[in-house]
């Protein structure tokens, strides 16, 4: 069985946060949870054009106050602010608490990882050459200031056989350029982990991105 640990998960407490920040009894914490995912969903579905990173949802009392991190903040709030209106009482409409939203840019877009794999796939869909786009994108990601980028696009290889076509095994391409250590943590002071296997002075970001093609995905 294959030994994968969540990227966010491992990091928690360590060089981040939570993206839900709120605590409730288990009276209402199922609630809570089940809204907090649908608007995730409906936020990340309505602003796929808008470059949207991460999505930080936190309660105070009676408030739920919604922060969007976005490479292109103008698309969430539309021209005089009409979309970012229209937006909020959308959001409303999954939450009884009192809805505030609030926008964040992303200044470097490129070296954002999940914005790096969305891109790469949604090039990927247009069938753009995947060799290509995975050079230019770690060109950038280096240019921008990224002391190192690892990027990973698996394919379901199909073969003929005498009765149609099968799936055959997944063949992955990898590209690397600059430093990537496998498992880098450490607090928010700086100081290194003190778990052995974690020893490396280095962030870390990673992302996964399936494409609308059932037999091509992006990490």
């Amino acid at each position: 069985m294959g030994q994968k640990v969540n990227p966010i998960g491992l990091r928690l407490g360590i060089n981040r946060t939570w993206d839900s920040r709120w605590y409730a009894g288990k009276k209402d914490y199922g609630k809570l949870l089940q809204e907090d995912i649908k608007i995730r969903e409906y936020l990340s579905e309505k602003l796929k054009a808008a470059g949207v990173s991460r999505i930080v949802i936190e309660r105070p009392h009676k408030k739920c106050r919604v922060t969007i991190h976005s490479a292109r903040p103008g698309v969430v709030i539309g021209k005089k602010g009409a979309d970012i209106e229209k937006l909020k009482s959308d959001v409303q409409k999954y939450t009884t608490d009192e809805v505030h939203l609030n926008i964040v840019e992303i200044r470097k877009p490129e070296i954002d990882a999940k914005l790096v794999a969305e891109n790469i796939a949604q090039q990927l869909e247009r069938r753009v050459a995947f060799r290509r786009v995975m050079k230019r994108s770690v060109q950038t990601a280096m240019r921008l200031g990224a002391l190192g980028i690892r990027i990973t696009c698996s394919a379901t290889r199909s073969a003929s056989c005498s009765r149609g076509s099968f799936a055959a095994p997944t063949e992955s391409l990898r590209w690397i350029c600059g430093t990537v250590p496998m498992a880098p943590c450490r607090d928010s002071s700086g100081a290194v982990s003190a778990l052995p296997s974690m020893a490396a002075a280095v962030d870390f970001a990673a992302s996964a991105r399936k494409t609308n093609l059932p037999w091509l995905s992006v990490s």
